[in-house]
């Protein structure tokens, strides 16, 4: 549950700025299903069509975290020169899938149920990255957040959040062949 607090100066007038204070915290340890996750991962990400389209690579992967990386290109952009809203929605959905897939059985899948996309900031920079992690682990339901940045200059930018609920599919195996 998250809600906004308001702030007030010293004569009780609105200034206008809001704190977001979430009571959802990430779990502290996850039960990981399989210790050997990452080569499956790996491999299942490498089939997926659009993230070889955008150049994306799977920058990290722990147990309940993934990052995924895209740099610039000209066909990835709006019309300023930003990369595309498209670009940061993808990587962030990608990255929570794959988060959350690190905790399921070598036997099952995953599927994206539903996600919430938040832009923050112009996506103006040499590369994105979101940065995926679980909040909640449950048998068949994975409720994951990603924050996705763009670095200019040296510097990050968080400029899109992302709030997503991903399916575990038991006894449907991803791995190719």
């Amino acid at each position: 549950m998250c809600w906004a607090v308001k702030f007030l100066d010293a004569s009780l007038r609105w200034e206008g700025r809001l704190v977001y204070c979430c009571a959802m915290k990430e779990e502290a340890g996850f039960h990981v299903e399989d210790a050997e996750f990452a080569g499956w991962v790996r491999e299942s990400f490498s089939r997926q069509g659009l993230m070889k389209h955008l150049g994306a690579e799977l920058v990290e992967l722990t147990a309940g975290h993934a990052a995924i990386r895209v740099p610039f290109r000209a066909e990835l952009t709006q019309q300023h020169n930003y990369f595309h809203a498209g670009v940061s929605g993808a990587i962030a959905d990608s990255a929570c899938g794959y988060a959350a897939y690190t905790l399921m059985p070598a036997d099952s899948s995953v599927l994206t149920v539903e996600y919430k996309l938040n832009l923050l900031a112009p996506d103006d920079g040499e590369e994105l990255t979101a940065r995926a992690r679980v909040l909640r682990s449950g048998r068949t339901l994975k409720v994951c957040a990603a924050d996705v940045h763009t670095k200019k200059d040296g510097k990050e930018i968080h400029c899109a959040t992302m709030l997503a609920t991903i399916m575990c599919l038991p006894g449907k195996s991803d791995r190719a062949g």
